[in-house]
């Protein structure tokens, strides 16, 4: 029985060091350097080439490290048999809500604007808003959204969030349902995506979604690049619907450098940062799991295949 770290950018080694500390009696081996693939039973993965997995004819775990699978299910073919599990660490959540405080309150004081014109060496001073001017309207209310929007909340900012099911959240004026989609984008000045990646999600930030919040909204994506529509984005921002974005993923990472997002005075780009996934708590769950999956106990985290989350 051995454990294999198939991985794609990412660095793999510190990720064997700090298992292998936590391990020290088990076969940890990083692909492509894996000596008998049959002795395979549990797979450490991120972005995994497609069907790479099928090289491993026992295995039985497939261990994302990061919060998200999708780079997972939407490229490997997985047999009934075999159970996904996933990171979840409060370290995430605080992080993103650091990294989202800091891109709400750039929006508030003009941040990008005032960027260009030091470029353009240009003194003109401009209108800002402050915390009680502002609605944030946040799509996807599990663990770590709903951290973030009563995060918010407890800020003094209007806060609004949405779900397919009905969540109670203080300080949060919660919406579920597609049938509550249109009630919630209305009123939105600042539209952040925390939503998982499955069918029902991809391209949800559209043309006719972003048209739907306030003129002058902005728009922070935090969740996959897939959710948005890229193309709608310039559209909505050359009519100035949209006043501006902050987008963190993106769906070729790293972004292709002839990409009109990078030239676009109204987008800011982050290199996939909001949350860092910590290599030592990480390796501390995939440890655990690894000695729950030999001892046949549940595993920690395990991902509905169904619900894609």
């Amino acid at each position: 029985m051995s454990i294999a770290i198939i991985f794609n950018n990412k660095e793999a080694a510190p990720w064997a060091k700090a298992l292998r500390a936590k391990l020290p009696n088990d076969d940890i081996q990083i692909y492509p350097e894996v000596k008998d693939c049959s002795t395979v039973e549990f797979a450490l993965c991120w972005k995994p080439d497609t069907d790479i997995l099928l090289q491993f004819p026992n295995l039985k775990v497939i261990q994302s490290v990061g919060a998200s699978i999708e780079h997972i299910t939407r490229t490997q073919e997985i047999k009934d048999d075999i159970v996904i599990s996933r990171i979840v660490d409060n370290n995430l959540s605080n992080d993103l809500w650091e990294y989202l405080l800091g891109s709400v309150l750039s929006l508030l004081k003009n941040d990008l604007i005032y960027v260009q014109q030091k470029q353009s060496r240009l003194w003109r001073q401009k209108k800002y808003l402050t915390i009680k001017d502002i609605t944030i309207s946040i799509l996807g209310l599990g663990k770590i959204g709903a951290y973030v929007a009563e995060k918010f909340g407890l800020l003094g900012f209007k806060v609004k969030g949405w779900s397919l099911s009905t969540k109670n959240i203080n300080g949060v004026k919660s919406y579920h349902g597609m049938q509550e989609f249109d009630d919630f984008l209305q009123d939105t000045d600042i539209l952040i995506n925390i939503l998982p990646l499955t069918e029902s999600t991809e391209n949800i930030l559209n043309a006719k979604t972003l048209r739907k919040t306030n003129i002058g909204a902005s728009l922070i994506n935090v969740g996959r690049g897939e959710h948005l529509v890229e193309e709608n984005l310039l559209e909505v921002l050359k009519e100035g619907h949209l006043s501006s974005a902050i987008l963190d993923v993106f769906r070729k990472e790293p972004l292709p450098k002839k990409h009109p997002f990078w030239e676009h005075p109204k987008i800011k780009i982050t290199p996939h940062v909001a949350s860092l996934t910590n290599i030592e708590s990480a390796t501390s769950q995939i440890a655990e799991n690894y000695k729950r999956f030999r001892t046949g106990s549940e595993l920690l985290h395990i991902v509905s295949l169904k619900k894609g989350y």
